[in-house]
C-alpha cells in the first residue's frame, strides 16, 4: 500500500522515477525505481563527486524525499499527529542538507571531493 503513493510520480527532487510492474531484463536508466508488483523501491546512489565524475546516481537527500513523500501520501489516506510529525521532521532533514550544499557552494567545493 505505501508504494501505491508514488503511482504516476515522474521525479523526486528531480531525480526521474522509473514504474516497473515486474522485474526487467535491464535496469532502467532512472536512478529511482519503483516495482509495484513486487512492492520494492530502489535506489542507485551517486559515487563520487559530480563535477569530477559525472551525475550517476541519486543523493541521500532523494531517499528523504522519497520517505516523505510516502508518509505524506499515507497520512492523506489516514492522517494522523504521528504522521505529520515525521513528515516535519523530514522536511527538517532536508533543510540542513540544503544548508550544508548552500554553505558548500558559497565555499566553492561544492561536486568536489574536498572540505
Amino acid at each position: 500500500m505505501a508504494l501505491e503513493t508514488l503511482k504516476g510520480v515522474k521525479s523526486i527532487g528531480g531525480c526521474a522515477v522509473a514504474e516497473l510492474e515486474d522485474f526487467a531484463s535491464e535496469r532502467p536508466k532512472e536512478h529511482i525505481v519503483v516495482n509495484h508488483k513486487n512492492n520494492g523501491i530502489s535506489f542507485k546512489i551517486q559515487n563520487g563527486p559530480i563535477k569530477e565524475v559525472g551525475e550517476n546516481g541519486c543523493q541521500v537527500d532523494h531517499i528523504i524525499l522519497a520517505a516523505r513523500t510516502i508518509i505524506d501520501g499515507l497520512n492523506k489516506k489516514f492522517p494522523c499527529r504521528e504522521n505529520s510529525l515525521a513528515i516535519t521532521k523530514l522536511d527538517e532533514a532536508i533543510m540542513w542538507l540544503e544548508a550544508r550544499k548552500a554553505d558548500r557552494i558559497s565555499r566553492g567545493v561544492e561536486g568536489f571531493n574536498k572540505e
